[in-house]
Parts: C-alpha cells; structure tokens; sequence
C-alpha cells in the first residue's frame, strides 16, 4: 500500500493481492477460458503487448480515436446527462470496509468563519468505491500490462502505466448491458457468472452492436439488491463477468469494462484463479476498468428512452503514480 496526496486529497490504494486467501470454485458447465491452463495458453496468444509498440502505456484506450470520440460526441441528441458513480461510503459496512475519511477543516459552526474547507482520505481499491483500475494495477508473472517488470511499481508509486496516463480522459461511445433485466429480474443473485454466451445474447435481442472502442458497462443490480436486502460481503460472493466473457470483449476491441461490482464473479468458476478476468482485460489485454459504478439512474435512463448507446465521459485524478483513482462517470443522451 501506498498513499499519494493531491491537494489535501488523500488516496490509499489497495490492490487485489490481499484477496489471495478466498478460494475460486469451479462453474459446472462453463464454456470458453474455464482452466488456468486454457487461460494461459489465450494470453500468450491473444494479449495486446507490443500492439502499440513496447514504450506503450494506454493499452486498449488507443481505440478511442478522435473519429471515435466525434462518433461519440454524435449520440447526444438531448443533452441530458447521468451520473454513474455511488455516493463515497463514510460508513463501515459489511461491503465498506474502507469507508471515506471526511474531515471538515473550516466550517460554519465558527462566528468569525468565512469560508468552509475540508480533507478527504480514500482507501478506493475494492469493492465499495466507484473507481478505475490503472494497467498498472494488476501483475501477472511478474509483469504488468505490455511487459514491464512489476518493479516499475514501487513504494513510490507507478513509474509506467499509472493512471495518469489518461488524465486526458476516456471519452467514448458508452454501451449499457442491463443484464439484470435481460434475464427478467431486478438483480442478479450472488456468485451469479455472466458468460460470453449472455452478452451473444444481449447484442442479439437488442440489435445494439458492439464496436471497438465502445466502453461495455455491464449491470448485475447490485445497488439494487443492496437497498432491497442490505450489505453484504460482495468480495467473497458477488455476481459479475466469468473469465469466458473475455474472449468476447476481446473480439469486438472493447476499450472500457465497467460493472457495478469488482468485474469478476466471486467465486470466480476457474480453478486456483481469484480474478482472473480482472488479470485478462488490465493485465494481458490493457483494458481500463470501472470497477463499483451505480447503473441504477443510467438503467432507468436508458430503458426510457429505449436505447442503450450513449456518450461515456470518464475524468480521473490527476495522480502521478496512482494505481487508480475515483471516478465520476457521466452518460450523456
């Protein structure tokens, strides 16, 4: 761990390592990169390394080109925009166990006050905060995303692929999979995985296409089941994307993955692997990832009008050397 401070804001971050002690239970029945050796083998094969020359640092993110974010910029036709970050947790709970540090510095309560001020302090990897993964984020054998020796990640911070290579933004065309309401419930329970088969499925029903450079932004209902039922420990059983999505995201050039959980489905379904489609789409493909977003208004939204192809406008923190930051991500109609 190790904290960076920006201007009176403090970001801790937590990587997925300290999760190694959870065991994944394989899924009966799972089609595609099922077995750490089938994964092995496809990230030889297929991983983005060197794609964009070996000094590369955004990965995937190269797909957005200008003439992507014009293509973008196009879908919005009414200029209403939606929020798809979760209010910052201040409460331990049992899927907070890093809540926001909100600290009032200066403030109103004083008679000679004549300005208010406060310090925040973020522990943001995890499952409880909207945020996004930097590619320097996840190690592989000793490697991050395009081959650098994870020693490029020190006590210091990222020396390559931190998440201020993309302080420019990732403005794009956005894609809602509500995947929940694909399947005719409010939420998917726990554990449930999502297959490369159900996104086939989605695209079929929908007729909205998939393209290189989109940003896929996939809903499980969590905040939904968690107003419904209460917390719960989402990093030992959630629902979300099994490693056999991968190969689909792969294939249409996905830029982006956002999901209302951490990304995997906990249990993962792959034998001795925590996350393995965390380390597929960071670590072999480059892909940028949003992990906690709340896609309850954007649902809402989205399922109003009828389509579920928006302008995806995504701005992190300017932090050198950060291994993420929190985000705000905003769609645009």
């Amino acid at each position: 761990m190790f904290k960076s401070v920006i201007q009176g804001l403090v970001i801790a971050s937590v990587g997925c390592g300290a999760l190694s002690a959870l065991a994944a239970e394989p899924t009966p029945g799972a089609k595609g990169l099922s077995s750490p050796e089938v994964i092995q083998t496809w990230k030889k094969e297929h991983r983005n390394w060197g794609r964009w020359g070996d000094e590369d640092q955004l990965g995937t993110a190269n797909l957005i080109t200008p003439a992507k974010r014009r293509e973008a910029a196009k879908l919005v036709r009414e200029g209403v925009s939606v929020s798809l970050a979760h209010t910052l947790e201040t409460r331990e709970a049992a899927d907070v166990p890093s809540p926001l540090e909100h600290q009032m510095l200066f403030h109103g309560g004083a008679p000679d006050a004549t300005y208010s001020a406060d310090r925040l302090g973020l522990g943001f990897h995890g499952w409880s905060h909207t945020h996004l993964d930097a590619l320097c984020h996840m190690f592989d054998e000793g490697r991050t995303y395009n081959g650098y020796p994870q020693a490029r990640v020190d006590a210091s911070g990222c020396s390559v692929l931190s998440v201020n290579a993309v302080r420019d933004g990732l403005l794009t065309r956005g894609v809602l999979i509500d995947m929940a309401a694909f399947k005719g419930v409010p939420y998917l329970a726990p554990g449930t995985p999502i297959h490369a088969a159900d996104l086939e499925a989605w695209e079929r029903k929908t007729k909205v296409k998939v393209t290189s450079g989109d940003a896929v932004i996939v809903r499980t209902g969590r905040w939904a089941r968690r107003a419904a039922v209460g917390a719960w420990d989402v990093s030992s059983s959630s629902p979300g994307l099994h490693a056999s999505s991968v190969e689909w995201l792969a294939a249409r050039g996905v830029a982006v993955v956002a999901t209302d959980v951490g990304l995997d489905v906990i249990p993962s379904g792959v034998e001795r692997m925590l996350v393995p489609v965390h380390v597929l789409l960071i670590n072999a493909l480059g892909v940028h990832v949003i992990d906690n977003a709340d896609l309850e208004a954007l649902a809402k939204a989205a399922s109003s009008r009828g389509r579920y192809d928006f302008l995806l406008s995504v701005a992190p923190l300017a932090v050198e050397g950060g291994t993420g930051s929190p985000v705000n991500p905003i769609a645009t109609f």
